[in-house]
Formats: C-alpha cells, structure tokens, sequence
C-alpha cells in the first residue's frame, strides 16, 4: 500500500506541475473522458450487437454486498447461482446457457478473466460494485475485446468516473445469516480543476444460507486521476482478501447418505459435506475448521487517453495482476477410500511407502493440504480512435502475458514420519501469451444505413511443466492462432426503430482444466447470427432479438466435477443454440415495467454415450445447463420522487446437467421474486442525503436448485461379467426467504 500511494502522489506532482495553467471544469467532457477507457470494447446504442447497459444509479439501488452475477440476474438470458445459496462468496453467472468460462469480462478494457482457467472468480472483486460507474453486457460472440473470446457474452465494466465535487459516503448493510457489509468511499473532487483522487475501504461477512459457507471478504479500490482537456490520466488499484469456507462440493444424497446424514434435500438442503471427518470406522466425529479457501489479488492499472482534436483520439492502457493464495482441506482416510473413491489419502499418491503402526501395514492416512497458486499477469492495451461525420474507425493491440505457479504443502499428517510444515507434494507451472489485434469500422451511408465491421487475429501460447495437483506429469506446449471477422448492418427505419443484423465468428482456446481431463481437447468455434428490433417512444423502448449460434467443438460442461469443484467439460462436435429473446421497458406515470423473456433450443447434434457397456448414438441432445425458457421482470412503483418499490421476478424453466438427456440430470423449474424498496432522505444538517434501502430475497420462500452436477460411472463388480451404468447428481440448493437492509450516509 505504501508504494501505491507513492504512486499516486508521483503522479499527481508530475502532472499537476506539468500543465498547472490548463482548466477544465465541464462535467460532461470529464465523463467522456472516462468513457475512453472502454471506447474499444463497447459498443454504441445503434450497433448491430445484442446488448444491455446498466448504470450506476441502477446498481446501486441493490448493492447491499451480494455479488455482480446476482445484480445482473434480471437481464434477458441471465442465469446465476450462487455456491453458497445467498449470493455472497462464490457465485457464477450463464448468458443463453453458456458459463462463466465462455464470458469475457473485462476492467476497463483490461482482461480480467483467469488467464488458465479463463473464468471469472467475482468472489475475489469484493463489493466491487461500489465502485463501477457502468457496465455492458453483450450477449452472444460481441464485439471484438481483449483478453480470451466470448461465446455467450462480454461483460464490460468501467470504474468510477472523475467526480468534480468533493463528496464522501458511508453504507452499512445487514441481514439474514449474519450478513453485514460495511464501506467508506471519499473523492477530493477536481483539485485545481485537474487533480482528483479517490477511494474505497470494504468489508464483507457472511455465514451463508448453506452450513459453514461462510465469507469474509476485504478489499479496497484508490484511484488518482489527472484531467485536462483533452487529456484524462487515471491510476487505479484495487485488490482484496478474501476467505470463504468450501462450498462449491454441493450436495450429493449418495455421499451424504454414506456419512450417516439425511439425504432428503427437502429436509437437509443446508447440509455441507466440506471438511467432514470420519473416524476409521466412518462414524462421523465433526467438521474441519478450516477447510477455506484463502487468495489474495491485487490490481495495478495505469491509463492515458488522449484527445488530440474533434477526430483523432487514444488510449494506452497498462496492467499488473498479482494473485496468490491457497485452499486448504481435510483429506479424511474413510471418506476418500470408501464413499469419495479417490486415492488421495494414499501414501502410493503421496510418493510415500507403507509403514508398519503396532505390527499393522498402513498405506494411507489423514492429512492436511493446501494446494497453491500463485501468478502475475501483464497486460498492455493500446487503442486509436478517428472519427467523423461518416466514419469511426478503432483500432487496437493487446499483449499479455500470464505465469502461475501451482504447488501442494503437507501442513499436517497423522503419521508424520518423513515430512515437514510446508513440504510439497506436487510443483508445476503455467506460462500463457496472448497476442490480439483487432480494427472496428462503422460507415454510415446516409441516415438510415450503418455498416459495422470488425476483424480480429489472435494468437494464444499456453505452456505448462511439472506435475498436476493430481499428481500427473503435465506437459502442454501448444499455440492457437484465430481470425475472427465481425459484420453488420444497422437500418433506421424512422427517428424511433430500427432493424439490425449481425454476423460473427469467435474461437476460443481450451483451459487448463480441459487439457488435464483430455490432453487432445480441441479449441472450440462460434459463427454467430443475430437478426434484432429496436423501438423507442417517450414511454416505451423494445427490442426483439433472434439469434442462432452454430457451435463446431463447443466445450459443454458435462456435469461432472473435477478435484477442485469445478465443471468438467468435453467438446460435443457440432452443437447450435437458437433463441428469440425480447426486452421492453414501459413507463405509465408513477409505474415501470420492465419484462424481457427468453425462448430457445440449445441441441447437441449427435451425441454417443456408452451405457451398460453398450455405445449408443442418443442423436440430438439437450445442452447441459441450457433452459429454453428464461423470463425476468421489474415493476417499479413510485410512491414519491425519493421513494420506489421494485417487485423482481425471475422464471427459469428446467433444463439438464449432463448432455445425455438422463431424469437424473434434470433441475426443476423455479419461479424467484425480490421486493426492493429505497427511501432517500435529503438533510440539510451533516448529511446531504441519508438513502434507506431493504431487498427481501426469495419473498415467497420458493425452494429451488439453481446448478449442481451430475455423474455416470460403470459398474462392473456388482454382477460378475455384466456392466451397469449407475447415475448420479448433486445439488447447490438457493437459500429461501431472506433479507438485507442499508443504509448510506452521503456527505
């Protein structure tokens, strides 16, 4: 911290002294300024992109400390969940039915997504909506961005733009399951019209709906920026710690059957298998303290733009990652032996020899891990803007380069002959280069036609070394180099509608986690058409968007968990999704609607699976965690100009954890509504204003399952000479009726 706020003061002296005779004090060009930082990964209002803006205010009229995933659960397509079942700690997000790992989501424009398992971990942007002046969502392959492609959405994110006025606030939420958050946020406004610098303190807790999922959860967000005229130079960094008990193994009825727990979901769904203990007999004797998940990252970011005239602008973007930190389990020797089926308590998986306790060979034991990583991510962005009355053309480069190393430390053992505190079991790394470069262009022929188009190349290498977590020599040296072309047309057909059309391509390499499951994993690739209505009138806006995404080695989560809790994934050869969604918003005096709902088919052509010993062509499947029908509302009631009342409603309807289209992987439908209400109170006494806001989650106690998972294995010991397929699921049940209440104190 204390080189940040070197940083900052450096900065601040350079560029003060630099141009101290330069004014600007017009608000207007400040934010456009700001707006710069993700010029190259948004798109406009009349684009031929599928897209939805979400404001500041918007946010925070629900930002009481739960995750970015969850304030975006009402947009169209949207489908998030959360490991914990209230929002806080680990939670995910899936647009048209594609996960967190196909979504690129970027910080002002800087990649943010992990660069080996290319999801986005939200748990570590801790109440990170605190300080996001707005985002876009893009659904479908987008616009061309930096960092790995999108193959369901994009999600842009820019941070707090300059503020001229000083201006300070506290906010403080409670609510059920011991939820509290607690911040501070403070600008200097515009020092000598140039200079602003400004900040975040955050802390979040949680015990979590299901049992011991417990967060605690800190961060911080300082930015120092310089403006004047044409120039806006900001430093931003942000960063966390956060601690969360382990969640993420959900609930499986078999697993907890076998422990001696009830495995009726109905009666039981807070249960939390994380951490158990077993003794030799498989008596249950209690739960791990400190089974958590333990990871620490911190953002570097330095950006200049420059306006040089009414046409020509830039942007240089830099970028430093650090994140380190580990999770640390309870290997029990029952549990893994007998009901997990898993070797890790083995000495053979240790690298260790039996040994002999009171004239018995032992193979395996209890023991404490921690598994480790530890990387540092670069990135360079850089941007040129030319514009005119006909023309915007952008384009832009992108180089990262990314390394992680990967260990496991012994910290306890119940025969610790052999080993210290600290010893590892397992070393590896991962070094990952990403080149991009890319060119947008919008001609406008006349009034009524806009052409849009965008190419992009991409060159990715991803090299690893040493030895997995599973103890596997892991060796993969392989580079991917993608086109990526982008065209579309954009038609008004009066000042209030237009017609738009769009096709893209995107390719998208494989993650770490693919390569350890299949080292011939292929890349996957999109060719996207989205074909869309837009209307606005003073009252009412609607879009109407149909699209068609046709899949060649799609990368579909198969249902399966990996060691970690993570989805495993498999390519499915030719795979498409189809859909119609439809978004409006409707203003009736004191009253807003806003509905959008979403009707698709999400098919895997031809799918083999081989059951009961037999491979069997199934032909056209469903893709797994893709419902066809996902509908959202917001009514809106405005009672007075500072109070407002939103009833948010979200119907998902069921859809499969696995491809094979198997009962066992279904997930029921759910039917979900949130009461929002906000109160502002303008003082005139310490406060300027003193904002009072309550979310009941879930009012009417609606017990659903939003994700979970879902397993085939053979059996061929029951019967001797016969082979069986046994199927199995787990579950991460949501938490039912409960509630947050803030209240922010603005100065």
């Amino acid at each position: 911290m204390k080189n940040l706020f070197l940083l900052l003061a450096l900065i601040c002296f350079t560029t003060v002294n630099a141009q101290q005779n330069n004014k600007i004090t017009d608000s207007t060009s400040t934010q456009k300024l700001d707006e710069v930082l993700v010029k190259a990964v948004r798109v406009d209002a009349d684009s031929p992109i599928t897209h939805s803006n979400v404001s500041k205010e918007e946010i925070a009229k629900r930002n009481l400390g739960q995750d970015i995933p969850v304030l975006l659960n009402y947009l169209p397509s949207v489908v998030t969940t959360s490991d914990a079942g209230a929002g806080i700690g680990y939670t995910g997000i899936r647009v048209r039915g594609v996960s967190g790992s196909s979504t690129n989501v970027t910080i002002n424009g800087i990649p943010y997504n992990d660069a080996e398992s290319l999801g986005t971990f939200w748990v570590n942007l801790q109440d990170f909506s605190s300080s996001v002046e707005s985002l876009q969502v893009q659904r479908g392959v987008g616009t061309s961005t930096n960092g790995a492609g999108a193959f369901g959405a994009s999600v842009n994110i820019l941070t707090d733009a300059v503020s001229n006025e000083t201006q300070g606030e506290t906010s403080h939420s409670f609510g059920s399951y011991n939820t509290r958050r607690h911040n501070v946020k403070f600008s200097t406004g515009l020092l000598n019209n140039h200079f602003e610098l400004a900040g975040r303190l955050s802390q979040i807790k949680s015990d979590g709906y299901i049992d011991r999922a417990a967060s605690n959860l800190k961060s911080y967000f300082v930015q120092g920026s310089y403006v004047n005229n044409g120039t806006l130079l900001k430093a931003v960094v942000f960063g966390g710690h956060e601690i969360t008990y382990q969640s993420w193994y959900g609930f499986n009825p078999v697993d907890v059957a076998a422990v001696g727990a009830n495995p009726d979901i109905n009666n039981n769904r807070r249960y939390n298998i994380s951490g158990i203990q077993l003794d030799e007999n498989g008596v249950f004797e209690g739960f791990y303290d400190n089974q958590v998940d333990d990871y620490k990252q911190d953002h570097y970011q330095l950006h200049w733009n420059q306006r040089w005239n009414n046409n020509w602008s830039t942007n240089l973007g830099l970028n430093y990652t650090d994140g380190r930190g580990f999770f640390e389990e309870f290997v029990d020797d029952y549990y893994y032996s007998n009901v997990f089926f898993a070797n890790d308590a083995s000495f053979s998986f240790l690298g260790k020899d039996p040994i002999t306790v009171n004239g018995n060979e032992v193979n395996s034991q209890d023991y404490v891990r921690r598994r480790w990583l530890d990387n540092n991510f670069y990135v360079l962005n850089t941007s040129v803007n030319y514009k005119n009355e006909k023309v915007n053309i952008i384009t832009g480069l992108s180089y990262s380069t990314y390394h992680g190393d990967h260990f496991g430390e012994l910290i306890w053992e119940q025969y610790a002959n052999t080993n210290n505190f600290g010893d590892r079991y397992y070393e590896g790394d991962g070094d990952k280069y990403d080149f991009n470069a890319f060119s947008k262009l919008t001609y406008r022929f006349n009034d009524n036609l806009s052409l849009y188009a965008d190419v992009q190349y991409r060159s990715v290498n991803y090299d690893t070394s040493g030895v997995n977590s599973d103890l596997e020599v892991f060796k993969i040296d392989e580079t991917f180099n993608f086109f990526n072309p982008k065209l579309g047309f954009n038609y008004s057909l009066n000042t209030k509608s237009d017609l738009y059309f769009s096709y893209a391509r995107a390719n998208r390499e494989p993650s770490r986690s693919d390569f350890e499951n299949n080292p011939e994993v292929k890349p996957e690739e999109l060719n996207d058409f989205e074909l869309g209505w837009r209307y606005k009138n003073k009252n009412i806006a609607f879009n109407a968007n149909a699209y068609y995404m046709a899949y060649n080695e799609q990368l579909v989560a198969t249902g399966a968990l990996d060691n970690s809790g993570a989805q495993i994934r498999a390519n499915t050869g030719k795979s498409y999704r189809v859909g119609l969604e439809v978004e409006a918003k409707i203003v009736l005096n004191n009253l807003t609607l806003q509905p959008n709902f979403t009707i698709s088919s999400n098919k895997n052509q031809e799918t083999f699976f081989k059951r009961d010993g037999v491979l069997q062509n199934l032909g056209e499947t469903n893709i797994a965690f893709s419902p066809d029908v996902v509908v959202g509302n917001a009514l809106t009631y405005s009672f007075m100009p500072n109070f407002q009342a939103t009833l948010l409603s979200k119907f998902v309807g069921e859809q499969y954890m696995g491809n094979i289209d198997s009962e066992f992987s279904k997930l029921d439908s759910y039917f979900v509504n949130d009461l929002n209400v906000v109160y502002e109170i303008e003082t005139k006494s310490i406060f300027k204003s003193i904002i009072l806001t309550g979310l009941v989650n879930n009012i009417f106690g609606e017990k659903y399952i939003s994700n979970g998972f879902f397993f085939t294995f053979d059996d061929d010991w029951s019967v001797p000479g016969e082979v069986s397929t046994i199927e199995g699921a787990g579950y991460y049940p949501q938490a039912t009726t409960n509630f947050l209440l803030g209240v922010t104190l603005k100065f």
